[in-house]
């Protein structure tokens, strides 16, 4: 009965025009909100100074190396060459395809990068990351 229930949802949520917006991406959206906040939060408590401007560049770069990771490595684990031999279609985000594995990846490449930019230590960064990563 379940698996007619889960069969039966339209991954698209809603659409506007050609714009097709499907559940998975508003998951994506509202992970990192939750995220987001919780970093705040938590900052806010342990009396950092760590603005909503920092945790948004924060959300920002971490979801830019989820979703950049996350591509790249679904055309690295299980693209079978077929991306090698057609590179282009690695920017085809609209065919699907993510991968965990690079998502994590992408996630850690942007706590460095973000670490390394706004001057941030990175197990302090890491502290506040981990608090917010289980709903991101």
């Amino acid at each position: 009965m379940l698996n007619d229930i889960y069969q039966s949802i339209d991954p698209i949520a809603f659409a506007v025009g050609p714009l097709a917006v499907r559940w998975y991406g508003i998951a994506y959206i509202l992970g990192f909100i939750c995220a987001g906040l919780v970093i705040w939060r938590t900052a806010r408590r342990w009396k950092l100074r760590f603005d909503g401007y920092d945790v948004l560049t924060l959300v920002c770069f971490v979801a830019f190396g989820v979703i950049i990771g996350g591509r790249l490595g679904y055309c690295l684990f299980y693209g079978d060459g077929y991306y090698l031999a057609h590179p282009f279609e690695i920017l085809a985000v609209n065919q699907g395809g993510m991968s965990f594995h690079g998502g994590l990846v992408g996630a850690l490449a942007g706590c460095v990068l973000f670490s390394l930019t706004q001057h941030m230590s990175l197990l302090s960064l890491g502290d506040l990351v981990v608090c917010g990563a289980p709903l991101g």
